[in-house]
């Protein structure tokens, strides 16, 4: 398998230099793996910190900056960051108001989350904690306890910092975080393996002509396999499975993600069969997102995430954004 590395052990120190080298906005500590919004704390601003293996860029580094996260905490690739990295982000972040952790459903995210949190409040820092657990395709998998956290970080971390860019309290925050999860659905597919750097080569075996459906985003299994299906085919399948469990019954916010192998020429054709699944369902989309935001290394494949939105949601989700991953209003 051929990779764009120096050596596997070095892959995401490497990844951290390269990140402090094209964007000065940040400030970067490669040995301690931390990325700070430069400028940070800002006075009288909830500061929010979010984190978790790398491998899925550009969650969660790339959403450091005005509008979104404070600081994100890299793990090694599909693994967890440490507690110390995250007390080190809240530290640099605390301007008094408070620290909103943004933490996926995975097992290791969520443990040493919690046990940050608890170190910071020793410290004197204020930690409220979100949940993200959207993934309608399973209820457990290898690595959670209940469902995944996908796609939905992604509006979770945009409104909710949007509105702590408004300056809103840390309840308020963590309040609207919230809310975007409880209102959001996601569902994966997978077209091929993910390769991690250490293995250097497909993580698990998926056949030519077959395809995962509920893939989760280290390369978990989903529902089932199938034999490969057409670009409408498999909207109908991701469109469904969301829309059964979320029941929207408004507008909502969509995310047509791709899982990093994917073309944009491909995922483009298939946001159109989404849209047109969801149009048959009439169900109005307000807002459209397509691109590789949410990933799984090299994966071909994509996932669909589907929020409800109210006007509240769509005004902070339209509100100015400026980090290395999205970017708009500035």
């Amino acid at each position: 398998m051929k990779m764009l590395i120096n050596v596997a052990e070095n892959v995401v120190a490497d990844a951290l230099r390269g990140i402090a080298a094209a964007h000065p906005e940040l400030t970067v500590d490669v040995d301690r793996r931390v990325i700070v919004r430069r400028g940070a704390p800002y006075e009288g601003k909830v500061g929010l910190v979010s984190g978790g293996g790398s491998g899925h860029e550009p969650l969660h580094g790339g959403f450091v900056g005005r509008g979104m996260l404070d600081a994100a905490c890299p793990g090694e690739v599909f693994t967890s960051p440490v507690p110390d990295q995250m007390v080190r982000a809240a530290a640099a972040v605390d301007s008094g108001a408070g620290v909103l952790f943004i933490v996926k459903n995975y097992t290791g995210d969520v443990l040493n989350f919690q046990m940050a949190a608890e170190l910071a409040e020793d410290e004197g820092v204020q930690v409220a904690t979100v949940l993200v657990d959207d993934d309608v395709a399973v209820t457990d998998s290898t690595y959670t306890a209940g469902r995944r956290g996908t796609g939905a970080t992604l509006f979770v971390e945009k409104i909710a910092g949007a509105a702590a860019e408004e300056g809103a309290a840390l309840d308020r925050v963590a309040s609207l975080a919230r809310q975007v999860n409880a209102s959001a659905r996601s569902f994966g597919v997978a077209l091929s393996a993910c390769s991690t750097p250490a293995k250097g080569g497909p993580t698990f075996d998926l056949p030519d002509g077959e395809l995962e459906l509920g893939v989760g985003i280290h390369g978990e299994p989903g529902r089932e396999r199938r034999a490969m299906m057409t670009s409408g085919e498999i909207a109908d399948a991701a469109v469904e499975a969301v829309v059964s469990d979320l029941q929207p019954d408004g507008p909502v916010l969509l995310l047509v993600n791709g899982m990093g192998g994917t073309p944009l020429l491909e995922l483009y054709g298939f946001n159109a069969e989404v849209q047109r699944a969801l149009s048959e369902r009439k169900i109005p989309v307000a807002r459209t997102l397509v691109g590789n935001y949410v990933t799984s290394l090299d994966m071909a494949g994509a996932s669909v995430t589907i929020c409800r939105a109210d006007e509240e949601l769509l005004r902070l989700y339209d509100a100015p954004v400026a980090t290395p991953g999205l970017r708009w209003g500035c």
